[in-house]
């Protein structure tokens, strides 16, 4: 696995490792700075993110090219019906040869009745109402996942740090069992079973460096970097801010794109159905030319008018469609209102219980449980407790730790989906700090 991690995190690794060997051959305790890292990229905040993603995610080019399209569709709609000039030859071939030949040429067109362009032109008008609302859902989709994505780097460099806090815990642990081992105090087996310890928590820490550095990967994809150029503090996990009461937010909710898109489509469909309505009126064909004819020699003008029958009854099929189509519109949006009292509820809930828990973790279970590994080493040292008691207590608070950050990732996503639900922010505002 250490040849699939950047430069950085092998010198990384390498200082890691050069502080441990020191550590076991010289006896003595690792010290805090052989974790620490080397020089980071720039930090990055949330809103940077995000700016780099609407910026450069490809997801939202595809709306310039349906604006294109748009515009090209509206110039279709405003056009005025086509004048089309029309030739006819007739006895041109025959008994009589070219004696009796006549020459029609004309201008035909229709008249549009019913305000068929009008229709036709407030339809795309409509229309770029509904992409402007699809281009706002699309906008909030990308926010809120590259708010998750953040949330998850920030998950990973905690992991990596407290990864790090085990590993020397367990080479602690190695180092006061050998001494005792040494000294008589304590047979080999204890030895073996801490250092099997102390390996598994290096390999711990080796696949959370790996983990973070996937996630770095995973923010970057959104606004199309191959590399992380960039470093996040994993102490902004724990910035859960406290909600207030639900109906408010449940009102925001429904000024959400989403749901606000329901009446840009239903335009659309009203739209659609003007259209549809405006074809009961027949458009009338007209024609006037002028016929020469070769037996006698003489030209004359020529008119013509078309009437279409039975528009109306023609046209009912259409309009049914667009009534239709309005309706479930109408069912869509109430489906998607409810689905959205849900869906917040849900996040709302888990938003309140991670808070919760990450209160209580860090007030009050954490900090006994340190308190008890310090008093539980210390009483090892001096040989009053069981080496299965001494890593019962060091388990205890690093399974407290590891639950932490799990609450806290958990609060920091559902607050990302209720930003995502409300169009507002919720969530924190990372801003990168030199310390945590």
């Amino acid at each position: 696995m250490f040849c699939f991690l950047t430069p950085h995190a092998r010198r990384l690794l390498a200082a890691v490792r050069a502080g441990l060997a020191c550590a076991l051959l010289g006896g003595s305790v690792l010290p805090n700075t052989a974790l620490a890292a080397a020089p980071t990229a720039p930090p990055l905040s949330l809103s940077e993110a995000m700016a780099r993603t609407l910026a450069r995610n490809p997801a939202l080019e595809v709306f310039g090219f349906r604006q294109q399209a748009l515009d090209g569709r509206a110039i279709t709609a405003n056009l005025r019906p086509a004048v089309s000039l029309d030739a006819e030859l007739e006895n041109f071939a025959g008994t009589d040869g070219t004696d009796n030949t006549e020459l029609t040429v004309a201008l035909s067109s229709v008249i549009e009745l019913g305000g068929k362009r009008e229709a036709r032109s407030q339809l795309v008008n409509s229309e770029r109402l509904l992409l402007d609302a699809d281009r706002q859902v699309a906008a909030l989709d990308l926010l809120g996942e590259v708010t998750r994505r953040y949330v998850r780097v920030l998950a990973a460099a905690e992991s990596v740090t407290l990864a790090g806090d085990a590993m020397r815990l367990a080479l602690d642990t190695l180092q006061v069992v050998r001494a005792r081992v040494t000294a008589g105090g304590a047979p080999m087996a204890e030895q073996r079973r801490a250092q099997a310890t102390y390996t598994g928590a290096e390999l711990r820490y080796r696949l959370s460096q790996q983990q973070l550095l996937v996630a770095e990967r995973s923010l970057a994809a959104m606004w199309g970097d191959l590399d992380a150029d960039f470093s996040i503090s994993g102490g902004q996990l724990y910035r859960i801010q406290t909600i207030g009461d639900f109906e408010d937010y449940f009102a925001r909710a429904l000024q959400n794109p989403l749901i606000i898109r329901f009446a840009s489509e239903a335009r659309v469909q009203q739209s659609q159905l003007r259209l549809a309505q405006s074809q009961t009126k027949a458009d009338v064909g007209w024609a006037l030319g002028v016929r020469g004819s070769s037996e006698t020699d003489s030209t004359s003008l020529v008119a013509g008018i078309q009437l279409p029958l039975f528009s109306a009854a023609r046209a009912q099929g259409e309009i049914q469609r667009a009534h239709a189509a309005l309706g479930e519109v109408t069912a869509r949006e109430e489906r998607a209102r409810l689905n959205l009292h849900t869906q917040l509820y849900r996040a709302f809930a888990t938003h309140k219980q991670a808070s919760l828990a990450v209160s209580q973790l860090r007030t009050e279970i954490i900090p006994v449980l340190s308190r008890a590994l310090e008093e539980t080493e210390a009483l090892y040292r001096a040989g009053g407790y069981r080496y299965q008691e001494w890593v019962a207590a060091r388990e205890e608070l690093l399974e407290a730790r590891w639950k932490l950050i799990e609450e806290a990732t958990r609060g920091l996503l559902a607050g990302a989906e209720l930003e995502q639900l409300t169009a507002a922010p919720l969530v924190f505002e990372a801003t990168p700090t030199s310390q945590e």
